[in-house]
């Protein structure tokens, strides 16, 4: 997986984007005469003009006293031709040419906000708040944590942003502040966010940002007990940090903390030497037991658990990846198995138990290329997703992988879709919905997907009447979302239902559409 550089970001845009081209030029006629000079006035088009004082009666053909006049027509009114409906951007089956720009269509978001960052921001994790679970009120407010990749090793931070003032999106013509609806609440407010941060130093770019998992329904921590983040650096080391007191300061005015105790990184994983590489993953075995995984380009896995005194590095890697290994996975149900995924295209499934530290099964041809990315389903623990280097996004039935050593082809996917027509770069499953997921790609496209939703045999022909020559809408498709530039990394927001973060080359996007 490489890292791209940053440059200029698009506006934001959705399935129903609209495609507007900006036009210049326009024209006046400034025509100033004496009315006592002008005689019958005739306009450059031919039209007849008829004073106000003038009366034709269209019945009558003659005069009064029999001589023929010829017919007056009735004014015409120069009405303006209404404008025509904005083009549906359909990814993939038109470019947008230079004086071209993707203009978002408010109707089909509940919210959507963008905030700019000054460096770009290849990863990012969802922080745990105390503002409630199943969240619907707005204005919203969210906590992440992100690391820079800034042009100087010495100039990149660990960034804990709170944003606030999540209005939900105001659509034209909305009628919703009429006087029958509630105007204690202040929902229909379309504000720009707040966005506050905290800092911590970091030396050399930051691949890859990890938080501590915390139970579903489980309040933040108080302030007395660590919260702890990762982050995989490109000087190949891991640091992991204590965030709690930076969000405690965003939270509480005039509170302070040491910051120079906290500005260092509590424990560092240094088992990988100069290799740097960007998988790693988090599990929780309780609020004391924490293991971490990390893996690196030259194909390593290391893993680090929690002690009563700190942290402990393990000496002995994971090996069975022949390349660099771009994610890994803590299984949901089982609390000593994970899954990697490789650019030597595979899927291993492990036993931290087993001996000798190689995996116990596999899907040897995942996909065609690399395979950048994989997410298991934290409520059906045995389906997974994966994405491509080649675009494609498959589900598969882990009950179905063939453990090492046996005799058999690779299992075959339940689900897979080629929309995507660039390198998948995040995928994730629905925090409380197991058919729903989110993936993106550097065809620079968010989408959301649902595996329950299957096509009748009557919609067929609406959908062939729906769809472009030369691209096809599969029935899960559920939203296409755009106008980031380079997107690297989505997550669910666990908190508040239907609501998605993605992180792109100088910005983040935060948006609840109408479909999930």
């Amino acid at each position: 997986m490489l890292k791209r550089s940053a440059t200029e970001v698009s506006d934001i845009s959705s399935k129903s984007a609209r495609t507007i081209q900006n036009e210049t030029g326009s024209s006046s006629r400034n025509e100033d005469a004496n009315m006592d000079d002008m005689g019958e006035f005739e306009d450059a088009w031919e039209d007849e003009i008829e004073s106000d004082d003038e009366v034709v009666d269209a019945e009558a053909g003659v005069k009064e006293d029999g001589m023929d006049v010829d017919e007056v027509m009735p004014a015409i009114e120069e009405l303006e031709e209404p404008a025509p409906p904005p083009d549906v951007f359909i990814p993939g089956t038109y470019v947008l040419g230079k004086d071209e720009v993707l203009e978002a269509d408010d109707s089909v978001y509940i919210m959507r906000h963008s905030t700019n960052v000054p460096w770009p921001c290849l990863s990012f994790d969802v922080l745990r708040d105390n503002l409630g679970d199943e969240r619907q009120r707005y204005p919203a407010t969210a906590y992440i944590v992100t690391g820079t990749q800034a042009d100087l090793a010495n100039s990149n931070e660990v960034l804990v942003y709170k944003m606030s003032s999540l209005h939900k999106t105001q659509k034209d013509g909305d009628e919703s502040d009429s006087d029958g609806d509630n105007d204690d609440d202040d929902d229909h407010l379309d504000e720009d966010p707040v966005l506050e941060y905290r800092s911590i130093p970091h030396f050399g770019g930051v691949n890859r940002i990890r938080a501590q998992p915390l139970p579903l329904s489980t309040p933040l921590p108080p302030v007395s007990h660590p919260y702890y983040v990762s982050s995989w650096a490109e000087t190949g080391k891991v640091h992991i940090f204590d965030v709690r007191p930076l969000i405690e300061s965003l939270d509480v005015p005039g509170y302070t903390y040491d910051k120079a105790h906290y500005k260092k990184p509590i424990f560092t994983i240094e088992s990988h030497g100069h290799a740097e590489g960007f998988a790693m993953d988090w599990a929780s075995s309780g609020t004391s037991s924490l293991r971490l995984l990390t893996g690196d380009i030259q194909s390593k896995i290391y893993l680090t658990t929690s002690t009563p005194s700190g942290f402990n590095a393990l000496s002995q890697p994971f090996l069975s990846h022949t390349s660099s290994i771009e994610d890994l996975q803590w299984s949901p149900s089982e609390p000593t198995v994970f899954a990697s995924c490789s650019a030597d295209c595979s899927i291993q499934i492990w036993d931290v138990r087993s001996k000798g530290r190689k995996s116990v099964a596999s899907i040897e041809s995942a996909h065609k290329s690399d395979v950048n990315v994989i997410n298991w389903n934290r409520l059906t623990s045995y389906l997974m997703l994966s994405g491509g280097d080649e675009g494609n996004v498959k589900a598969w039935d882990l009950r179905n992988v063939k453990k090492k050593g046996s005799d058999g082809p690779d299992p075959k996917p339940v689900a897979a879709f080629d929309w995507h027509k660039a390198p998948i770069t995040s995928i994730e499953w629905h925090p409380s919905e197991d058919s729903i997921f989110a993936a993106s790609g550097a065809d620079d496209q968010v989408t959301m997907w649902d595996l329950a939703v299957e096509q009748d045999d009557d919609e067929t022909g609406a959908m062939d009447n729906m769809q472009d020559e030369s691209r096809t809408f599969p029935p899960q498709l559920l939203f296409v979302h755009q106008g980031q530039q380079d997107i690297k990394e989505l997550h669910w927001h666990p908190q508040i239902p239907g609501t998605v973060i993605s992180t792109s080359r100088n910005r983040f996007d935060i948006f609840k559409t109408i479909s999930v």
